[in-house]
């Protein structure tokens, strides 16, 4: 009766082990590729700044800007639009400075997968990526979507697109097929299989050609908007029609124009001085779509009052109104070459993340193949991009949009608890020199230590522990007060929002809640604060360090709650099915295939 309760703690303990920073997939890949002159399981060290800004600016503007701007205009902003991007790129920001701190401590593929897997566990980091594979094959899908429609311009309309690019209606569907969608993600599919640095040259080309695009807008809607003394800005209402409230809800939807500079975390594993670039590329990255939006916001509202400003087509509108007809065609020519760089990006991250989990043991070890002369994923590629085009040709994938914003979402909230924990609660155990992976020592040796309980003189099943010395004895003691504080932190997150979201509830139960929860929440902070960074973890820190620690990973903790609590619950039925799916795969193998199975860990004593 004991072993079968042992078993069962077991089976439960395996949920939340922790991969090591170096784990046992990432040496054998780091040490077969050593073996044969760098061809192995690694990825291509090619990437430097102007690569990784070309990536995450291609990534993020996408076509949505060009609709955006008068959509949020007039319904929520008005003419301070552009204080609604800033507050978005701020709010962006948060999570962008996460990123680069795990980026810079853990440069290996993955991305939010592969921080959750060494921060948090074995399970919340399955769920991550299993979501990241669906918001990445629906990102990819809506995009290439999008296209068709915007080329039917230059061809006259929808029914004068050669048959190829036009979609067509089939009698036992209900959604019209799209082949111009799945051979764009065929042809984008080809060209990441050639290599990240001619994919990375190629995304290059058109985000350049697509800045110039909105440098055009710029400038001359400035000339027009000084020409005609800038009407837009002379409204009755003022700045501010529907006060901070509305700019504040316009910068919620906003936030998701800035989704993408997590592309270049994807590829740190490929870049060459991960430490140095991948923070700079992910700042200037934010940086300059924040200034694009920006100004193309400054110029467009002050063209043409929000009121009346055409939702649909808002900067092609504003620049017929001043005879200039003959921009729609550029600026249409800048929403294609946005959506085709948005497609490159979103498709090239997924098969990274599948590589991470297949060298992880999560899913068959085939995905985890690297080819020997262009060093990419190539199967894993071929495999997304199959997958992304079979959904862009048949379905319509805008009514399942919001799981993509859901995936992004859940992974900025772990990426933001996993900085909260590097730092104040890092794991502390790594492997065992001389455990053979296969051995029963090492078995029993993961089953018992794992994970092993910080009691001062007692492991996990009772058995007596080397007593330790009085600075050990201290940080255990900081570490279990932080762990607590993390938990009361998120605890209180949630609360707070879903009181804050959920309208229905009577006004004076909305305060008590909020108001005990939000006690609970800055009481929690200030005492993680209080109780002192891990100075271990913080020496072994090179490149960039979040700052504003706790403070800033909360904040971004609680933004990106709300916005979860602010997707319909249509959206979080279909994820719920997918996550669903996602657990019982995990459950009959990756639990079992996992390559922590037979890893043994030894404690790692804090200096």
């Amino acid at each position: 009766m004991q072993q079968g309760n042992r078993l069962s703690w077991s089976d439960l303990q395996c949920l939340a082990r922790r991969k090591p920073a170096a784990s046992s997939s990432d040496r054998a890949a780091a040490a077969e590729a050593a073996a044969d002159g760098g061809n192995g399981r690694c990825l291509a060290k090619a990437l430097s700044i102007p690569h990784l800004t070309a990536i995450g600016v291609g990534s993020t503007i996408g076509a949505g800007i060009y609709v955006l701007v008068g959509t949020v205009a007039r319904e929520h902003a008005g003419p301070a639009l552009t204080v609604s991007f800033l507050i978005a790129g701020i709010a962006a920001a948060l999570s962008a400075m996460c990123y680069a701190e795990l980026s810079c401590r853990f440069p290996s593929a993955g991305s939010a997968y592969h921080y959750s897997y060494i921060c948090i566990g074995e399970s919340v980091a399955w769920l991550i990526g299993w979501a990241l594979i669906l918001e990445y094959t629906i990102g990819g899908s809506t995009v290439a979507r999008g296209i068709s429609p915007n080329l039917a311009l230059f061809f006259g309309g929808q029914d004068k697109l050669p048959f190829f690019l036009a979609q067509v209606h089939v009698k036992w569907l209900d959604t019209p097929v799209d082949p111009c969608a799945a051979i764009l993600v065929l042809i984008v599919t080809a060209l990441l299989c050639l290599g990240i640095k001619e994919s990375s040259l190629v995304e290059g080309v058109i985000t350049i050609a697509n800045i110039v695009i909105m440098l055009f807008i710029i400038c001359a809607g400035g000339w027009l908007g000084f020409r005609n003394g800038w009407p837009g800005y002379n409204v009755p209402k003022g700045y501010f029609p529907n006060g901070a409230s509305g700019v504040f809800s316009g910068s919620a939807t906003l936030f998701f124009a800035y989704i993408g500079f997590d592309a270049v975390a994807s590829t740190a594993e490929e870049v060459k001085n991960p430490q140095r670039d991948l923070p700079l590329g992910m700042g200037l990255t934010l940086s300059l779509c924040c200034f694009l939006y920006m100004m193309v916001s400054v110029v467009i509202v002050g063209l043409v009052p929000y009121y009346a400003m055409d939702p649909d087509t808002p900067i092609s509108s504003a620049f017929a109104q001043y005879g200039m007809e003959w921009a729609v065609y550029v600026i249409s020519t800048g929403a294609v070459l946005a959506l085709i760089a948005s497609l490159i990006g979103a498709i090239l991250p997924q098969p990274r993340i599948v590589m991470a989990m297949a060298r992880d043991g999560l899913l068959p070890p085939i995905f985890s193949a690297v080819d020997q002369r262009t060093q990419v994923p190539t199967l894993s590629t071929i495999l997304t991009g199959i997958c992304a085009a079979f959904l862009a040709f048949f379905m319509d994938v805008s009514q399942l949009a919001g799981m993509v914003s859901v995936g992004t979402l859940l992974a900025f909230t772990m990426v933001a608890i996993s900085v909260l924990i590097v730092r104040y609660a890092p794991p502390n155990e790594m492997p065992m020199e001389g455990a053979g992976p296969g051995s029963l020592e090492s078995l029993a040796s993961q089953t018992e230590r794992s994970e092993p309980d910080e009691e001062i003189l007692g492991g996990p099943f009772g058995n007596v522990q080397e007593a330790p010395t009085a600075s050990e004895v201290s940080n255990i003691v900081r570490r279990q007060k932080a762990k607590r504080c993390i938990v009361l932190v998120c605890i209180g997150v949630i609360i707070f929002v879903s009181a804050v979201s959920l309208s229905s509830l009577a006004f004076y139960i909305q305060c008590t809640i909020c108001a005990f929860s939000g006690l609970l929440l800055l009481s929690s902070a200030i005492v993680l604060s209080c109780t002192g960074q891990d100075k271990n973890s913080s020496r072994k820190t090179v490149g960039f360090m979040c700052p504003f620690v706790p403070i800033l990973p909360v904040c971004c903790i609680l933004i990106n709650v709300y916005l979860l609590m602010k997707l319909g619950t249509h959206t979080w039925i279909r994820v719920s099915v997918w996550l669903a799916a996602g657990a019982l795969i995990y459950l009959f193998y990756g639990r079992s295939h996992s390559s922590l199975t037979s890893t043994a860990y030894q404690r790692v004593s804090p200096a």
